[in-house]
């Protein structure tokens, strides 16, 4: 179901009146949420409260990282396979875990896409396959969407803000305006910021996860130690670039002595890179968002596995303060590849009877904002997914 597809808002839902040939819907739904677009398998059951607040009754999210770490990183192959034999279980102990019974979902709410196609799919029949066997309907999430919607797990955050969804996968500025109304204002031409720290990470042989590692080992280096490059530093737009700074750090450590010192100053001095390019991208898309919302007080959102790094947080936290934006951002917990923004987005879109039929496909490339991705259609391919 392509966004530009999405139905306006039925106004007589609120009386509990459904269209015709929908069931009446639940004021108070109860939304299983199933997520698998990369290398975590999670499932989670979230009530949608009247007044719009959610209540997280359950949040499960089985890692994948002891299969992955011997390649340094994922395995599309091997994703798929650990979501088949996990995911039946993962479901079952979040809705024993929710303290609900199966009959009492009011919707199943999968992602199906963008992502691994392999794990996308297997998230997705399972979602269908519950959906007929409960005789509920079935709601296809963008990925991209339940990131953009994630802050709302926390408390209440309205619309419009700025969003700077950074992950292994993604790295994207948007205009969050809406339910189903993004603009993209700014995305990655190359790879994605994750990326970039996964490659990093796995240059100099420190682990898998490496965004983690990364950051406890640049904790004892300077930053300032290895001279590399912010890219587009200085052009008027907002999009980023981080294949050129990769290179940049194999070739740095290429010629180190590869040290214990010498990895910690260069992860120090990739880190600091990164988070420049993060801060003087955002920047550029302030004041973007600020032409179409005004002169006011604003509201910024990160969200995306990067968003946990503590140097990154402190960076924009400071942008904001400077540029009088309010940071919001989920709980570190829901930064990362989770369920319950899945049923969030999922239970946003049931009080809207924004439902599939059971032959929506799993997607490869879903883009959030349709518009910007066909007039600029830039948009890489990595390891850990594609960028739109």
């Amino acid at each position: 179901m392509p966004l530009t597809a999405f139905k306006s808002p039925v106004q007589n839902n609120v009386q509990n009146k459904a269209p015709l040939g929908v069931k009446p819907l639940i004021s108070e739904p109860l939304i299983l949420g199933i997520e698998s677009s990369c290398d975590e398998t999670a499932a989670s059951v979230l009530k949608r409260n009247k007044d719009g607040s959610v209540q997280i009754l359950s949040s499960i999210v089985a890692s994948q990282d002891e299969e992955h770490a011997p390649f340094g990183g994922v395995v599309p192959e091997i994703a798929a396979r650990a979501h088949m034999q996990k995911l039946d279980i993962i479901i079952e102990r979040a809705v024993t875990e929710a303290d609900v019974d199966y009959k009492d979902l009011s919707a199943v709410a999968a992602t199906s896409g963008p992502g691994l196609i392999g794990g996308v799919i297997t998230g997705l029949l399972s979602a269908k396959g519950l959906a007929m066997s409960l005789d509920i309907p079935l709601i296809a999430i963008n990925h991209l969407e339940g990131h953009a919607l994630s802050p709302r797990l926390a408390g209440a955050c309205e619309f419009p803000y700025l969003l700077l969804l950074i992950s292994g996968g993604h790295t994207q500025l948007l205009s969050v305006k809406g339910l189903g109304d993004y603009q993209r204002l700014g995305s990655t031409v190359d790879d994605a910021a994750g990326e970039a720290f996964d490659k990093t990470a796995k240059v100099m042989g420190l682990g898998f996860p490496g965004g983690p590692n990364v950051e406890r080992t640049a904790q004892k280096g300077n930053p300032k130690a290895v001279a590399l490059p912010r890219p587009f530093k200085g052009k008027d737009h907002a999009d980023f670039s981080f294949a050129g700074l990769k290179t940049a750090v194999a070739r740095a450590y290429d010629a180190s002595e590869k040290t214990p010192l010498a990895k910690a100053d260069i992860a120090a001095s990739f880190q600091q890179a990164v988070c420049d390019v993060l801060t003087e991208r955002t920047g550029k898309a302030m004041t973007m968002f600020r032409k179409e919302a005004g002169s006011g007080p604003q509201r910024f959102v990160i969200a995306g596995g990067v968003a946990s790094n503590t140097q990154i947080r402190t960076a924009l936290d400071k942008l904001c303060a400077e540029n009088n934006f309010t940071l919001l951002a989920p709980p570190l917990k829901y930064c990362t590849d989770n369920a319950a923004m899945i049923a969030l987005a999922g239970a946003e879109h049931y009080m809207r009877a924004n439902f599939d039929s059971y032959d929506v496909k799993a997607r490869p490339r879903w883009p959030l904002d349709a518009v910007s991705a066909k007039n600029n259609p830039a948009s890489g391919f990595g390891k850990r997914g594609p960028k739109s």
